[in-house]
């Protein structure tokens, strides 16, 4: 009887078993199959990191040649302006980030929490900058800028970058103010909380995650920002995209090297998500809960 009995729940105990197997193994497939987009998304990357320590004969080479002697002949382009470059960069785009996040969560905060005449059309103002084509104002642009005397310099593009962020930055910080609960605002009112406590104490810490994505995003866009920075600098204040342009000489276009200064332009910006990485991924509600 009791042997009866046991086989059931044997066969149910096999049958489980088996259903485990088949999602472990639809589940590795899946994971395989993820691996396999990101690596063919992150080719052309891999491809550039290789090159970067080949000899400008391995670059040319088709295909591509995965096994090779690596080599710091490339380094030379260290020391062909990419130092100036890189401290252009850094000072234009950390100059234009704090000033798009200084002047942007004031104004989104009041765009999201005070209802007045106008309030749409500030946000459709800021929409419609932000598809406004480059080279359809440059030209004012580089004339108002030539006749203050601050073309080929850093503030130039520190004033361009504010301008082309600072949308960018009201929008999402806009966006995260408007998510945040209506119960908690209301909650402090009652308590007494008044324009400047409420914008500190309650909302700021809850938009901690937007400050974070908008000033990744802003220092990824000015990073990455070319036409204005070819357009209005010349050799003093050339930034990073500058300075790839340029490793093209009379001679031709140098791979290995361009390679390199690529891979040495990303790095930082490589480099700095993933140290932001913990801060973006922060929940809505922190310090939200008394």
């Amino acid at each position: 009887m009791s042997t009866a009995t046991a086989t059931p729940a044997t066969t149910r105990i096999g049958q489980v078993k088996a259903r485990r197997k088949g999602l472990s193994a639809g589940k590795a497939l899946r994971i395989a199959c993820c691996y396999m987009i990101a690596l063919l998304l992150a080719s052309p990357l891999i491809l550039m990191m290789l090159n970067a320590f080949k000899t400008e004969a391995d670059a040319f080479t088709v295909p591509p040649k995965l096994i090779f002697t690596p080599t710091l002949d490339t380094r030379s382009v260290v020391h062909t302006g990419y130092v100036p470059a890189l401290i252009n960069s850094v000072i234009d785009v950390g100059m234009s980030t704090l000033l798009a996040i200084a002047l942007g969560i004031p104004a989104a905060f009041g765009l999201a929490f005070y209802k007045y005449r106008g309030n749409q059309n500030i946000i459709f103002w800021m929409l419609s900058t932000t598809f406004m084509p480059s080279v359809g104002v440059i030209l004012p642009i580089y004339v108002t800028f030539n006749r203050l005397q601050l073309l080929d310099t850093q503030t130039a593009l520190i004033i361009m970058y504010t301008a082309m962020n600072l949308p960018l930055v009201v929008l999402i910080l806009r966006s995260y103010y408007l998510d945040v609960p209506r119960e908690i605002i209301e909650a402090a009112l009652v308590d007494g909380a008044g324009t400047w406590r409420l914008f500190r104490s309650v909302v700021g810490p809850i938009a901690r995650p937007g400050i974070a994505t908008s000033a990744l995003l802003a220092i990824i866009f000015a990073w990455n920002e070319f036409f204005f920075a070819i357009m209005l600098t010349g050799s003093r204040a050339g930034t990073i995209p500058v300075f790839i342009a340029s490793s093209q000489t009379s001679q031709g276009l140098g791979l290995a090297s361009v390679s390199a200064a690529s891979l040495l332009a990303v790095a930082p910006l490589v480099i700095l998500g993933w140290l932001a990485q913990r801060h973006l991924a922060e929940g809505f509600t922190l310090g939200a809960v008394k």
